[in-house]
C-alpha cells in the first residue's frame, strides 16, 4: 500500500474514533437544547451478599472517578484521542512510524482500561448469580450499562486500527478474533436498543388513585403497590414532596427496589432501622415501607402497642402517686373540690374560657399569670405531670402558706363565667368560677419545684398544686411564699 493512500486512510480512521468518542455527548446536548431534561433517570440497588465484582469496583471507584473527571478523559476520551492524533502525524511525518504506533497504542490502552472494569466486572457478578447481578441495578440499567461500555470500546479499538502497519496483502483472521468479533457485534445489536429504551411510567396522584375515590387508571399494581408508590411520591400527605430522589424513578423500578428493602427488613424482623436495613441503597424508602411490606408493618405495630403499654403504664403510675397524696382539708367548705393529674408539654398548665383560647400570660414569680379569659400555671419542667386539687369558693377562703414552697396570687377576669382548666393529656376541670362573669381572684400554692429541677428522673407526683378561685375585685399579684 503507498505510504500517502495509508496515511490519508488512517487519519480518516482517527477522525472516526474522535467522532464516536464524542457522539454521546453531542446527543444529550441536543436532547437537553430540544427538552430541556438530559433523559437520565436515577436508580438504587442493593444486595446483602458479597460479590467479587462489585467488591472490585468498589475498592477502584474513589481512585477511577478523580482520574476520569480530568479534562483529557472527558467527551469519552475524546481530547486524548486528538491529542494522540498529533502525536502520530507529528512522528509519521518526521519519519518515525514506530513512535507513532507507539503514541496510539498508548492512548488506546488508556481508555480501554478506564472502560473496560464497567463492562467485566458486571459481566463476572453475572457469571456468579442473579443474587450478584441486583447489586448492579435493574436489568434495564445493567442492559444499558453493557451497551455504553460496549460502545465506550469502539473509539480505542478504531486507534488501534488506525496506527497498525500497513499490510501487503490481505490476511485472513483466525477462528479466535473472528468469533470475538461476531459475539461484540450480536452483544452489541441486542443491547444498544434497550440502552435507547424510553424510561418507565411515573404516575400521577390521580392515576393512582391516592385519595380512594376509586377513578385511578394505572393497571399492573396491586393495592399496597399503589399506596406505597403514593407514600414515595407524597401524595399520601398534602405539602409533602415525597422521599428524595425517588420522583423521576418509574413505578415499576420504585416498586421493585421496594420489594429488595422489604426482603431484606424482612431478614430483620421488619426492623427497618436495623443497620443492614439503613446501609442498603434504597434505605431512603423505608419510611414508606410499612405500605408495602407486612413484616414492616406488623414491627411498627408492634412498635406502637409497646409504647402505648408502657405510656399508659407510666401515666397510670403517676395517677396512683397523686392519689396517694392526703386530701387537702379547707379551712372553710368550698362549693367544690376537684383532685386530678395533669400534663403538660410545655411547662404550664393553661386555664381558658370558651372563645378567649390564646397565648398564655406570663407567669407571676414563675408560678401563675393570668389574662382576660386565659390563666396560666406552672406544672412541670418543660414536660410531666402535677397532682393538682382545685376549689372553687363564693368568698375569700384563710391564707394557708404551711407546707408550701411557694404561694402567689393574681387577679383574673372571667368574661364568661367558665373558666377550665386542664393540660395536654388528662381530664379538664370546669366551673371554676362559681359566681359566673366577673372578677376573681385565684391563689396557687406549690411544693416540689426544688426537687424537679434538682432530680434528673424525680419520683411519681412529685409536683402538687393546690388552685383555690373566689370572688375579688383586686387586681395586684401577691407573692404570700
Amino acid at each position: 500500500m503507498p505510504r500517502r493512500s495509508w496515511v490519508h486512510g488512517a487519519s480518516k480512521i482517527w477522525a472516526a474514533a474522535t467522532l464516536t468518542a464524542v457522539a454521546p455527548s453531542l446527543f444529550f446536548w441536543v436532547i437537553w437544547t430540544l427538552t430541556g431534561d438530559y433523559g437520565s433517570r436515577s436508580y438504587l440497588s442493593m444486595s446483602s451478599g458479597s460479590c467479587l465484582g462489585w467488591d472490585i469496583y468498589d475498592q477502584v471507584s474513589p481512585w477511577a472517578y478523580p482520574v476520569k473527571a480530568f479534562p483529557l478523559f472527558s467527551y469519552d476520551g475524546a481530547p486524548l484521542v486528538v491529542l494522540g492524533f498529533a502525536g502520530w502525524c507529528l512522528s509519521v511525518r518526521s519519519g518515525r512510524t514506530g513512535l507513532g504506533r507507539s503514541i496510539g497504542r498508548c492512548v488506546a490502552v488508556v481508555l480501554l482500561v478506564l472502560d473496560l472494569p464497567d463492562f467485566l466486572l458486571p459481566t463476572l457478578d453475572a457469571a456468579l448469580g442473579p443474587a450478584c447481578t441486583q447489586i448492579w441495578g435493574p436489568p434495564e440499567l445493567l442492559s444499558q450499562q453493557f451497551a455504553w461500555r460496549l460502545y465506550d470500546c469502539v473509539p480505542p479499538i478504531l486507534v488501534l486500527f488506525a496506527v497498525r502497519a500497513p499490510r501487503r496483502a490481505y490476511t485472513r483472521r483466525g477462528p479466535v478474533v473472528r468469533t470475538a468479533a461476531g459475539v461484540l457485534a450480536v452483544t452489541a445489536v441486542v443491547l444498544l436498543p434497550a440502552a435507547s429504551a424510553p424510561p418507565g411510567k411515573v404516575s400521577t396522584e390521580r392515576e393512582l388513585d391516592c385519595a380512594g375515590f376509586g377513578d385511578g387508571t394505572v393497571k399492573g399494581l396491586s393495592e399496597t403497590d399503589k399506596r406505597f408508590l403514593c407514600a414515595v411520591r407524597g401524595y399520601d400527605r398534602p405539602y409533602d414532596s415525597g422521599v428524595e430522589g425517588w420522583d423521576e424513578v418509574s413505578d415499576q423500578d420504585v416498586v421493585a427496589q421496594g420489594h429488595q428493602l422489604c426482603a431484606l427488613a424482612t431478614r430483620h424482623g421488619g426492623d427497618t432501622g436495623a443497620r443492614a436495613v439503613q446501609e442498603a441503597p434504597q434505605a431512603s424508602l423505608a419510611g414508606a415501607l410499612a405500605d408495602l411490606c407486612p413484616a414492616v408493618a406488623r414491627a411498627r405495630q408492634s412498635e406502637e402497642d409497646r409504647w402505648q403499654a408502657e405510656s399508659d403504664a407510666y401515666v397510670a403510675r403517676e395517677e396512683r402517686a397523686c392519689a396517694a397524696h392526703p386530701r387537702h382539708r379547707p379551712k372553710i367548705r368550698p362549693v367544690r373540690q376537684r383532685r386530678a393529674t395533669l400534663w403538660t408539654e410545655f411547662w404550664t398548665i393553661e386555664g381558658w374560657e370558651d372563645g378567649y383560647e390564646g397565648n398564655p400570660p406570663d407567669l407571676v414569680k414563675d408560678l401563675v399569670g393570668s389574662g382576660r379569659g386565659a390563666l396560666a400555671i406552672w406544672a412541670a419542667d418543660e414536660a410531666g405531670s402535677a397532682c393538682v386539687t382545685v376549689e372553687s369558693y363564693t368568698r375569700r377562703p384563710p391564707l394557708e402558706v404551711r407546707g408550701w414552697d411557694e404561694v402567689v396570687e393574681v387577679g383574673y377576669e372571667s368574661p364568661t363565667g367558665s373558666l377550665q382548666l386542664g393540660g395536654g393529656e388528662g381530664p379538664t376541670l370546669k366551673g371554676l368560677t362559681v359566681r359566673g362573669p366577673g372578677s376573681y381572684r385565684v391563689r396557687v400554692h406549690l411544693r416540689g419545684r426544688k426537687l424537679v429541677y434538682q432530680v434528673a428522673y424525680p419520683p411519681d407526683g412529685a409536683v402538687e398544686l393546690l388552685v383555690q378561685v373566689f370572688p375579688g375585685t383586686a387586681r395586684r399579684p401577691v407573692a404570700y411564699k
